[in-house]
């Protein structure tokens, strides 16, 4: 495996994802925002924030795997949400808990942030993912 996570002794605990991530590859690859919409551009589970996470999260893996990559290879995820509330944190994470394992993606997660944002590019959308993943 060329990522290596941590979480050092130090830093705050708990939280959903590891404070660092050692990478020892020579190929980095920079998935674009994905989000919750289908192949043809539907909109999917509008008004859902967890629907949508895991819909954007579904599509980052797809875009992982086009290039030979999974969630294993990931060294930074940015979460970009709309209107972001502390009370969010429930959906956000039921949305990520709900399809960790159906698309291999460790929890805790890799270094991650989740960014509020006032509005992402279409009204109907809640949250878009970034993802920087090496690989060898």
């Amino acid at each position: 495996m060329t990522v290596h996570l941590s979480s050092p002794e130090g830093l705050m605990q708990p939280v959903p994802y590891h404070h660092v991530a050692v990478a020892t590859g020579t190929r980095q690859v920079h998935v674009a925002g994905q989000i919750a919409r289908s192949a043809d551009g539907t909109p999917l589970a509008p008004g859902d924030l967890a629907g949508q996470v895991a819909h954007a999260l579904r599509s980052t893996r797809t875009a992982l795997a086009g290039v030979g990559a999974g969630f294993e290879d990931v060294v930074r995820l940015t979460f970009f949400v709309t209107g972001w509330s502390p009370d969010k944190i429930e959906p956000f994470m039921r949305g990520v808990e709900s399809v960790a394992e159906e698309i291999g993606l460790p929890l805790p997660m890799p270094p991650a942030s989740l960014i509020g944002v006032d509005v992402l590019f279409e009204p109907d959308v809640l949250v878009e993912v970034e993802a920087t993943a090496v690989l060898d």
